[in-house]
């Protein structure tokens, strides 16, 4: 482990917006206005490093949880190991702690009795992933969202349920509850197979919580992904309500939606095998019909097969996305270097002049990531580099001449002017 080793340090330029994250933003109903470029600078940390050529971190994610008098919050970053010999094979939520703003870290801690792999009957084993914790203010709780995973002889079962997951952490006892599933509608068509694996959910001012998930019906091809309107009461998590429908023909439909409200409004970002997309609400449950994420001349971004989020900032809004195009053929799916660029909240559209490098490619994907409004000054994006190829069985080798070696990074973007941000 690194205490916050530096490992790289860059100088960049760009806007971003008010809206969801750990807190609750006073300018979140205010309309758009475009002021131009709005500056700021990433320091690139590595949370923690070290590869042995069979298992690598993946998914980690910060929560922050305010200790008040004063002093900065506590980092509570989850993360999880994955078997390189299989796909997607996933073990116990571990964790890294920092009390200084990341300067050094603690862990990893693994949270095997609470947030490990459970046994079911027929050999099944179950697995919480795909986890993002993030502060609840109305409950003042930091509250972990994912979804399981099931395996039959290590490998993933899709024949068998998937659900949405949630625990809350203890940072008393630096601990977290055991997971529990979130309830469906026993009628609801895609209660057999709906989670929110790997997505960015908005915190209302009341409390509630809008929750993106996908699923599908028994015997479907394509997902769909929704919002849920939930009720958490520090407890339990419970549904309220449910928005429309939205899905897509081919590549498997639209997976791992992710939400940010911006002045006034909300927007999705949505996961398919051959491209991604974006939607628009005025309510955060009803969406307007998806479009491809373009540059602003029209043209294909070129992300896609993988997860797209938000950074927020008062005066834009920024997508955060890997894609074609960037001498990054030999990355599966393109999916580093990861990029950050400045949107066109009209044309729904990202501002090629915008994007910036956040985390090198340095011959590993950094497709599956978090986002975290630290302060008023500071948002993190948080990645791993995913130590796999073209293959399960193509593992990246120890001794990788680009430089990967399942290194954890922060990006720490730095606003030269402050976000709006509080904890209530």
């Amino acid at each position: 482990m690194s205490a916050a080793t530096r490992s790289l340090c860059v100088l960049l330029a760009a806007g971003l917006s008010a809206g969801p994250g750990t807190t609750l933003l006073r300018a979140a109903d205010r309309a758009p206005v475009e002021t131009g470029v709005v500056q700021y600078k990433v320091l690139l940390d590595t949370v923690t490093r070290g590869y042995d050529g069979q298992y690598c971190w993946v998914h980690p994610r910060a929560g922050i949880v305010p200790r008040g008098d004063h002093r900065s919050p506590a980092f509570v970053l989850t993360m999880q190991k994955l078997w390189l010999k299989g796909s997607d094979v996933f073990f116990a939520l571990t964790e890294m702690r920092s009390n200084d703003l990341g300067r050094t870290w603690l862990g990893p801690y693994e949270h095997t009795d609470t947030l490990g792999r459970r046994e079911e009957p027929g050999g099944v084993i179950v697995a919480a992933s795909d986890f993002w914790p993030k502060w609840h203010a109305k409950s003042g709780k930091l509250l972990g969202i994912g979804h399981t995973v099931r395996y039959t002889n290590n490998r993933v079962d899709l024949t068998l349920p998937r659900q949405t997951v949630y625990s809350v952490y203890n940072p008393t006892k630096r601990t977290w509850t055991a997971w529990r599933t979130l309830d469906l509608p026993a009628d609801d068509p895609a209660s057999f197979n709906s989670g929110a694996g790997s997505v960015q959910r908005v915190d209302l001012p009341n409390g509630d919580i809008l929750l993106p998930v996908y699923g599908k019906r028994k015997g479907a091809v394509d997902y769909s992904a929704r919002i849920l309107r939930c009720r958490f009461d520090g407890t339990t998590l419970s549904v309220l309500e449910q928005g429309s429908e939205l899905t897509v023909k081919g590549g498997r439909g639209f997976t791992e939606p992710s939400l940010a409200r911006f002045g006034g409004k909300f927007y999705l970002t949505l996961r398919n095998d051959t491209a991604g997309y974006v939607a628009t609400s005025a309510d955060g449950l009803r969406f307007d019909t998806p479009r491809l994420w373009r540059w602003e001349d029209g043209t294909d971004l070129g992300t896609y097969n993988t997860q797209q989020h938000w950074v927020t900032h008062r005066d834009g809004l920024f997508l955060v996305y890997t894609r074609r195009g960037a001498s990054n053929d030999h990355v599966i799916r393109h999916r580093a270097p990861l990029f950050i660029g400045q949107i066109d909240p009209e044309k729904l559209a990202v501002r090629r002049s915008t994007e910036r490098i956040l985390v090198p490619d340095r011959g590993a994907r950094l497709g599956n990531f978090g986002v975290t409004e630290v302060s008023p000054d500071e948002t993190w994006v948080t990645v791993a580099e995913w130590m796999q190829t073209f293959s399960p069985q193509l593992i990246i080798p120890v001794d990788n001449p680009r430089g990967a070696d399942n290194s954890v990074y922060a990006a720490r973007i730095q606003w030269q002017t402050p976000n709006d941000f509080e904890f209530r």
